[in-house]
This record gives structure tokens, C-alpha cells and sequence, in this order.
């Protein structure tokens, strides 16, 4: 089974695509997507669209987990923003006729290093470890959602 991973966010998207198969999960295709900063947003978001949708074709993964919406009462401009980037994503697996699942921060950070109250840093490391590359070469947001398909994988029993 393929899984692809979504962290969204419009200044930086992160992706983590895994296969897993025969009870071992391998990377397929970690990165982020960074739109200009400084291009207005309908382009940001299209961007977005646009590198996930090839993604997919290229990819064909069966599954795409995505980020639950979490709004912090001190920034709540902030989830209407990150909200337009989650919006393209569901457009992207809807269009691709992919089945989308959302989880958590704390539930997926459960399943991967038994503490739902990890940090990124902590989850980051694990996920290093768990796929063995190299911590340093692994964005935040690529390891985020990383993470996402190695907790999807982890939950369903794929890993085994």
C-alpha cells in the first residue's frame, strides 16, 4: 500500500510518500513545496495543487493522510490561511478519486514516538530513525508529514 503524507501550510507543504509491503515500509518521495513568500495566495495554493497533483500521477498512492486543522485562539488568521492550502489538498485527492484520511498532531505523534506531546524535533528524530536516512537533510515539515504516513501505516498494521 502507498501512503502520501500532507503537513500543510502555504508558506511550506510538506510531503512524505512510503510504501508499505510485506510488513516493511520503504520512502518513496520526501520534500516540501515552498511557494514565493511574496506571491499572492490563489498562486501559493496553486502551486501547492499543482506539485501534489504530479505527485500523485506519479506516484499513485492509495491512501492520503492529512493534518487535522488546529487553531490556536492567539492566531486565528493563521488556520484561516493553512486552511486554504488544506482545501486544495482535499481538491487534489478528491480529484484523483484517493481516499482521504485526517489525523491529529497528538494521535500521530502517539504512534510514532509513543508521546503525543513529542515536539516536531523529537518526532523528527524518530521518523529518522525509524526509515534510517539522515536527521540533518530532513525538513520539519518533510518529517511532519512523513510522520503522518509512517502513524497511518503504524495504526493500520501495515508496518507488520
Amino acid at each position: 500500500m502507498r501512503v502520501i503524507g500532507v503537513d500543510p501550510g502555504s508558506n511550506a507543504t510538506g510531503y512524505g510518500i512510503i510504501e508499505a509491503q510485506s510488513g516493511k515500509i520503504k520512502i518513496l518521495e520526501i520534500g516540501t513545496i515552498e511557494p514565493k513568500k511574496s506571491d499572492p495566495l490563489r498562486f501559493r495554493i496553486l502551486k501547492i495543487h499543482s506539485i501534489l497533483k504530479k505527485l500523485i500521477q506519479q506516484y499513485h498512492p492509495d491512501v492520503m493522510v492529512l493534518e487535522k486543522l488546529y487553531a490556536h485562539h492567539k492566531y486565528p488568521a493563521t488556520a484561516a490561511v493553512i486552511g486554504h492550502a488544506r482545501g486544495v489538498i482535499c481538491l487534489a485527492s478528491a480529484e484523483s478519486n484517493i481516499e482521504l484520511v485526517e489525523h491529529s498532531v497528538k494521535r500521530i505523534r502517539k504512534a510514532i514516538t509513543g508521546n503525543g506531546n513529542a515536539t516536531k524535533h523529537q518526532t523528527r528524530s524518530v521518523v529518522a530513525h525509524i526509515l534510517s536516512i539522515d536527521e540533518s537533510k530532513l525538513t520539519l515539515d518533510a518529517s511532519d508529514a512523513l510522520a503522518l504516513s509512517l502513524g497511518y501505516a503504524y495504526m493500520e498494521n501495515l508496518h507488520r
